[in-house]
């Protein structure tokens, strides 16, 4: 049989000569962690940016505990409300548990790479994913990948243990990673699938895949994720309809340009060296085969990137939808550098990686200034802009809705027509008192506040509409029998995005 067609038919990799101790190699890598978590911990208490409208709609998404929202599983609403609960509402609050999260994460690395290979690997590997450029983003913001990536980590380790006869206790804790993997995001389903590629391609990997073992460790995952398919049932498979329409197949199908872009993008995200050695990776790999343990990893390296690169040239995909592949590929890279002795690449893509951290902590620390930039005459768009501003807008929102009901009375509820201002105001307007209903109309929910806190014409009125743009849209009013300009106005932070809202005092809600 052709290592082409059998990987871990291929002979095993050159010997890593380590003397280093695990406990000594684990110690090491907590004071890395403590001291890349310390920076990135510092660099969010100095962060000048608002929330995201995307982190607004989770910490909302806290304030009501449920087993599950419109677009995503409900971990990272629950991560958040934990972390408030104890630390404030501020959105350095709201943010901090990623960076810390990722160290759990890392430590789940350093336990895989220290089964299938040495203590060196180990450390390094840890390191590594730390520092990625992607980790280095999303360390700094609340996302549903971070609790993902910590889950498939613990599970990638797990998955080691199993195979190397960990038996029930290591199905046990898979079924917990794959279990907790889906309550942050449906991308956990991925793992069973890299399994049952490495099954395909590997003896080893048929043998663990067909064991009672496995299949107890996929039923404990299933049983964790019941609660969310049942409130799933209960609307409507909301999360479901809307993971499908994220794919967008029903547009233009066949985009080449954006499978190539997302394949550029994984240049950024794993960092231009590291993505650079996987490729000669997939090379080695198709040319020579591959070591037992190189083809486990292998197998939960590449097919997220194949599957996401095929989805993208379908129709779209952003970068970080393959963000899962990077924990295995992270560990195979490694070991690989290591084997290799390719120190330079080793070092000089940690000093990258590291550059890249500070650059983000710099950047976010001072986004207000960088839409004030120019270079060679030309002026440049701020990559910060889309979280700017939210906290003013709010703001100049708040008191125009105050100076309108001391001179025509008290509105009811303000009422938003799109899911940006739905969360931001219910994120910024918290204290103020006056509830924020989202409109809906006719049609199906589009979004969580959609469903949740639909204007359906019961609630008091009048309540003040806060619309995008200049002119507020038809589709509403003709739903009212009044409606009263209320005022226009465009708010401009320091390298935000210009936003211009209308402003409506609506009633007498005609019904549908």
């Amino acid at each position: 049989m052709s290592a082409r067609s059998q990987f871990a038919a291929s002979p095993a990799p050159r010997a890593l000569d380590d003397d280093l101790p695990v406990a000594k190699a684990f110690a090491w890598f907590l004071a890395a962690a403590l001291a890349i978590t310390g920076f990135r911990v510092w660099a969010l208490s100095v962060n000048a940016t608002d929330l995201f409208f995307d982190e607004a709609q989770y910490w909302a998404w806290g304030q009501e505990p449920a087993f599950g929202y419109y677009s995503k599983p409900p971990l990272i609403a629950w991560l958040i409300r934990a972390t408030v609960e104890v630390c404030g509402v501020s959105p350095f609050c709201v943010r901090v548990w990623s960076p810390l999260t990722y160290v759990v994460t890392a430590a789940g690395v350093f336990a895989a790479a220290a089964q299938l290979y040495r203590a060196r690997v180990a450390l390094w590997s840890a390191i590594a994913m730390l520092l990625l450029p992607g980790v280095s983003l999303s360390a700094g913001i609340a996302s549903t990948d971070v609790p993902l990536l910590a889950a498939w980590a613990w599970g990638l380790a797990a998955f080691v243990w199993l195979w190397r006869g960990g038996g029930w206790p290591a199905a046990l804790l898979l079924g917990l990673a794959i279990g907790i993997g889906l309550n942050a995001k449906y991308a956990m389903a991925y793992f069973v699938l890299c399994a049952i590629v490495y099954a395909a391609i590997s003896t080893d990997g048929r043998r663990l895949v067909l064991s009672a073992p496995f299949a107890a460790a996929v039923a404990v995952g299933l049983a964790l994720i019941v609660p969310n398919l049942w409130w799933n049932a209960e609307t409507g498979f909301a999360t479901f309809a809307h993971t499908a329409d994220n794919a967008k197949w029903g547009g233009q199908l066949g985009n080449p340009a954006k499978a190539l872009e997302f394949f550029a993008a994984q240049f950024g995200v794993f960092g231009p060296i590291m993505f650079g050695a996987l490729l000669v990776i997939c090379w080695r790999a198709w040319r020579e085969g591959l070591s037992r343990e190189d083809t486990l990893l292998f197998a939960f390296a590449l097919p997220v990137i194949v599957i996401v690169a095929v989805q993208a040239f379908i129709s779209r995909a952003h970068a970080n939808w393959a963000a899962v592949s990077y924990v295995a590929a992270t560990i195979l890279v490694t070991a690989t550098m290591l084997r290799d002795s390719a120190w330079r690449a080793r070092y000089g893509s940690a000093a990258l990686h590291a550059g890249i951290a500070i650059a983000l902590a710099a950047g976010a620390a001072f986004a207000p200034m960088l839409g004030k930039l120019e270079f060679a005459g030309r002026s440049f768009a701020n990559p910060y802009a889309r979280t700017l501003g939210w906290s003013e807008l709010a703001a100049a929102i708040d008191a125009r809705v105050d100076r309108d009901v001391a001179a025509n009375g008290e509105v009811a509820a303000i009422m938003t027509n799109t899911r940006a201002l739905s969360a931001q105001l219910i994120y910024y307007l918290r204290d103020e008192g006056r509830p924020i209903v989202a409109w809906r109309g006719p049609q199906p929910a589009k979004d969580h506040f959609a469903m949740t806190r639909a204007y359906a014409g019961t609630a008091p009125e009048p309540v003040m509409l806060v619309a995008n743009g200049r002119e507020p849209p038809a589709g509403i009013l003709r739903y009212f029998s009044q409606a009263m300009p209320v005022d226009v106005f465009t708010i401009t932070a320091d390298g935000a995005r210009p936003r211009t809202v209308s402003l409506v005092r609506l009633s007498g809600f005609k019904g549908y």
